[in-house]
């Protein structure tokens, strides 16, 4: 069901499926809710899922806060509106794809008794490197130049590993093709969030609860090698390696992702 929210006079644009414990799914940059349609599907029998379409993505306009921090409370006025009651059983798991991992550990930081797990789904607590920050500001560059889906078109192919690029060809272009609607100033405004974003290894050091990490082998954006250095920092993680996926994984490997999903999930 279709949902929306007033933040100020921006509208945002959530979705929520099933009954059960409370589930939020957050996308990433460049993404819609709709992201984790495959997820919906198979999990909805058995949770309850928030899915928003975060401020500036889909059918929601951006706000006047367009920082991590601002989209997260964003999401939190999300859940405070659909929570049932303020038990601790009704608490949130939150599961942040990419960016939408920045902002989950955004909403961690602020909110660390407002959720009973959490997930960092090919994401990452590091703040960006000098290198990083370079390669986005190079995109900000392009997307002022050539506009918002010129960029998608170019720089979406490179999030699929090898394998994926060759036998979901078909998919991975319907995907770019359905990216057609963001507006510059929204990828904008998220590349400079992000190169401002803090460090938040901290968050992961401090949080008690259970937090899970996904990664994929073929990951250009979050590398293995990066990702596995913040999974030992948590009191309790749960560790997973997506090996035909490069940074989308939701997608690549959808029932690999489903299950390790739901067994994270149903321990916690």
């Amino acid at each position: 069901m279709e949902k929306e929210i007033k933040i100020a006079d921006s509208k945002i644009l959530y979705r929520v499926y099933g009954s059960g414990p409370t589930i939020v799914l957050v996308h990433g940059f460049g993404e819609t809710g709709e992201v984790w349609s495959n997820q919906v599907d198979f999990l909805k029998k058995s949770y309850r899922l928030i899915v928003p379409d975060l401020p500036g993505s889909g059918a929601s306009e951006m706000i006047d806060d367009m920082s991590m921090e601002g989209m997260a409370e964003a999401v939190r006025l999300i859940i405070e509106k659909e929570r049932p009651d303020t038990s601790e059983k009704s608490l949130p798991i939150m599961i942040g794809h990419s960016m939408g991992g920045y902002i989950t550990l955004a909403f961690a930081e602020a909110h660390p008794s407002e959720l009973r797990g959490m997930g960092l789904f090919h994401s990452s607590a590091f703040a960006d490197s000098q290198e990083k920050i370079a390669t986005r500001r190079k995109g900000i560059e392009f997307i002022r130049q050539h506009g918002a889906f010129e960029f998608l078109k170019n720089a979406t192919p490179n999030l699929f590993s090898p394998r994926s690029k060759d036998e979901k060809a078909e998919f991975i272009d319907q995907f770019i093709s359905s990216l057609n609607n963001f507006s510059p100033q929204a990828l904008v405004s998220y590349y400079e969030s992000m190169i401002k974003r803090p460090d938040r290894t901290s968050v992961l050091k401090k949080v008690k609860i259970p937090v899970l990490f996904v990664l994929g082998k073929y990951d250009a954006a979050i590398p293995i090698e990066d990702g596995l250095k913040q999974c030992h920092l948590p009191e309790k993680s749960y560790i997973h390696v997506l090996h035909e996926s490069g940074h989308m994984g939701m997608v690549e490997e959808s029932d690999k992702s489903n299950r390790l999903l739901e067994t994270f999930f149903s321990e916690n």
